[in-house]
């Protein structure tokens, strides 16, 4: 979430947040994120271009409508939802299935060794309206991931796959 408030402050969308873009570190104490292909400099903190990694895409982009850095905050509840449930939270066997399942927003609970705080924030993260999505200055500063973030050192942009191949 601290990468993604840094391209966000700088105006740039990442538009392709998955766990395949965030690397641990060998100490376990950092993650990066990478792989910033298809960023996206935001205009009037709109952006329009449909791209990124179709599991992980927020329903606004999939319905080809505007879009703004909270299409970011969706890929975060993605990724935080795969973490618990060892599976992303959207399965499909086809594009058209996988795009009617998280325009609709259903999602099962997270495995109930998992609190309720947590699944609420998932919940919260990956609502199909962007407008009640929080922004990344809203989620860092949520209780459950305030304290979380505090037990790591750092997580920083990763810009190309040299730096990925020095973790």
């Amino acid at each position: 979430a601290r990468a993604a408030d840094a391209l966000h402050r700088a105006g740039i969308i990442h538009r392709d947040i998955k766990s395949a873009n965030l690397f641990l570190s060998e100490d376990f104490e950092t993650i990066k994120l990478g792989d910033l292909n298809v960023a996206k400099i935001a205009k009037n903190d709109l952006a329009s271009t449909q791209i990124g990694t179709p599991y992980y895409l927020a329903p606004e982009i999939w319905q080809n409508k505007l879009y703004d850095y909270r299409c970011d905050i969706f890929s975060l509840g993605c990724v935080m939802y795969e973490m618990a449930a060892l599976r992303v939270p959207f399965e499909a066997g086809s594009i058209q299935e996988l795009y009617k399942k998280i325009t609709k927003g259903v999602i099962e609970r997270v495995p109930p060794r998992y609190s309720d705080d947590l699944y609420g924030v998932i919940k919260l993260f990956l609502t199909k309206e962007p407008k009640h999505r929080p922004n990344v200055k809203e989620a860092l500063s949520m209780p459950i991931i305030a304290k979380k973030m505090e037990t790591y050192r750092g997580l920083d942009i990763v810009r190309d796959k040299e730096e990925v191949d020095r973790l």
